[in-house]
């Protein structure tokens, strides 16, 4: 069995994160999102826009991904690259406002513990950056990544979003959880 592993991104894994980012909203989000949509998570923009984020995660000098306001990691499967988590924590007047910007593992490689990896390393920098509790948006109308979160202990508060599709309007939940999420490695 391959080892699964789960890392900082670098510059040389925004081609698979695009990848794995189309791959995953076609089979997620077929008839949710408008297929003109789905179509642009690996063009240009979207290539520019994760160039700056993993830039912006690794844009710390001296303190690596968990002294930066920014993370984003990406799960390993010996030497297949299978998924990744943005998350951010933002400093307000109330303390740290942590978010799990994305977090999507390749469908073919599901229920395999990436994901769990991913929120996991996710959550400890999130933690190390100043806040114990989390929030992350989902569509109200997929299962699948909610039954992952209530894995985690982290289920909806109550708070609802809508998204504009170009197309239609997209409903967001939001979920909460702790952030003292821990593995065994």
């Amino acid at each position: 069995m391959a080892i699964a592993a789960v890392r900082p991104a670098t510059p040389d894994d925004v081609d698979e994160i695009l990848r794995i980012q189309a791959v995953t909203w076609r089979a997620a989000y077929a008839g949710l999102v408008p297929d003109e949509a789905i179509a642009q998570l690996d063009g240009p923009d979207a290539r520019q826009a994760w160039s700056d984020a993993v830039a912006a995660a690794t844009a710390a000098p001296g303190t690596g991904p968990a002294g930066s306001a920014f993370h984003v990691f990406v799960a390993k499967e010996g030497d297949w690259t299978v998924g990744f988590c943005a998350a951010a924590g933002h400093r307000g007047e109330g303390g740290v406002l942590a978010e799990v910007n994305t977090l999507l593992v390749e469908p073919r490689w599901g229920r395999r513990g990436h994901g769990g990896r991913l929120l996991a390393h996710a959550a400890k920098a999130l933690r190390e950056s100043g806040s114990d509790f989390g929030h992350a948006w989902v569509a109200e109308r997929d299962e699948a990544t909610l039954r992952f979160y209530r894995t985690a202990r982290w289920e909806p508060d109550g708070a609802a979003r809508t998204l504009d599709t170009g197309d239609g309007a997209l409903r967001e939940v939001r979920v909460v959880g702790t952030l003292d999420l821990a593995l065994d490695e």
